[in-house]
């Protein structure tokens, strides 16, 4: 689960974080309102949508001299002007793709006298168990521009959750973001409050980019990026009612509702598999054959009747999916249940598309014969390859 640039910053700042200070913004008004409490000279408008890139963005309906979806004003009447701009129009930034997002919210921020932009992150590290700290004196820019170009600017530091952070951990750090004197200690500090909001909130990101020096010789978190693991959100109630859905696919807020494992892609094939191994394996033999998947979705081994017509049902309402593969291996779950969950949702919803069926394992004759007796337009498919070549064929056929 993403947050809001402003929301992280308000989590950081009950860490004790450097955070400047800022309001959040959701009509005209309340931007002019923000900016009379910030008092000035500068102040930075900054939209609020779940993707980076912002500053470099654009906004549809607006010529290219326009500015992006982070500005420097030096007037409250400016901080107005640029909200009514902002506010309810999309931009569209390199991680947004073509069709960008609505801007519903704006952070008003103080303006900062920077000096110096640094990178810093928290990740937690599968490999190693451990929480690996990022850090980059080339803060500002990509930090996946600066691996590829210059990866001897960036430097990982692993802090064992065992123990936590030590001082050696801090002087590290300070090492690699070239910090000096007071600065090295503010940086230890600084690790030691981002590591511990990173634990107590079950962080899996932690981003600050940049984290800048002023001009008066201090840390700042200058911007924060976070993610939460969903797993841990039943612990995470403050935390769960950040939550932005108009930031979130509509398919995957159904999806969720329901215990279902769905992400949306931009392909043209629906995939239902149970198994999230098996899935990744679907979605690859459907590209191996020409053709792209239009969604990751995993019933889970446990799927009932219901389920799985909420499944079928959240592949059909896409747009873009012009065939659907169902791919199932019963071993908790019964591939006669797929068979009655399918048939259920296609006299609901409707076929408007081709549909590859291909079950085994528990129970699948039962499935099979369930499919077959239905009188529904259902190709069977005998292994994963057949099954995926076959819904390729249908869909080109049906162009």
């Amino acid at each position: 689960m993403n947050i809001h640039e402003h929301q992280a910053k308000a989590v950081l700042k009950e860490f004790g974080a450097p955070v400047p200070q800022g309001f959040a913004a959701f009509t005209p008004q309340e931007a002019e309102e923000a900016a009379r409490k910030l008092g000035g000279p500068v102040f930075v408008v900054k939209s609020q949508i779940h993707a980076g890139g912002r500053g470099k963005g654009r906004f549809e309906g607006l010529g290219p001299e326009a500015k992006g979806g982070v500005r420097v004003v030096k007037s409250v009447e400016d901080v107005r002007a640029s909200a009514e701009e902002m506010l309810g129009r999309v931009l569209v930034t390199h991680q947004t793709g073509p069709h960008g997002r609505q801007v519903n919210r704006l952070y008003i921020e103080e303006g900062a006298d920077i000096a110096k932009e640094l990178y810093l992150s928290l990740l937690v590290d599968r490999e190693t168990s451990r929480v690996a700290v990022v850090a980059s004196t080339e803060g500002g820019m990509d930090i996946e521009e600066v691996a590829a170009h210059t990866p001897e600017k960036i430097i990982t530091i692993q802090i064992d959750p065992a123990t936590g952070v030590f001082p050696h951990h801090g002087r590290a750090l300070a090492e690699a973001l070239d910090l000096k004197g007071d600065l090295a200690r503010q940086g230890a500090k600084l690790l030691s409050q981002l590591y511990a909001a990173f634990l107590a909130k079950d962080m899996d990101m932690l981003e600050v980019n940049p984290l800048i020096i002023t001009g008066d010789q201090q840390l700042r978190v200058l911007d924060a990026k976070v993610s939460f693991d969903a797993n841990a959100l039943f612990r995470q109630k403050d935390i769960v009612e950040l939550r932005d859905k108009s930031e979130e696919d509509a398919k995957e807020i159904e999806a969720s509702r329901h215990d279902l494992s769905y992400i949306a892609l931009d392909g043209e094939i629906g995939c239902m598999v149970n198994g999230a191994g098996l899935a990744m394996a679907t979605m690859d033999i459907i590209k191996l054959y020409g053709a792209e998947p239009a969604n990751f979705l995993d019933v889970g081994g446990g799927a009932n009747k219901e389920k799985v017509t909420a499944a079928f049902k959240i592949i059909t309402a896409d747009p873009n999916v012009k065939g659907i593969l169902v791919n199932i291996f019963g071993g908790i779950m019964r591939c006669d249940i797929i068979a009655e969950g399918v048939i259920a949702a296609v006299k609901e919803v409707g076929l408007k598309v081709p549909l590859v069926v291909r079950l085994e394992g528990t129970n699948v004759q039962q499935g099979k014969d369930i499919l077959n007796q239905s009188g529904l337009d259902v190709i069977a498919a005998n292994d994963l390859s057949d099954a995926a070549e076959k819904i390729v064929s249908a869909v080109r056929k049906a162009a």
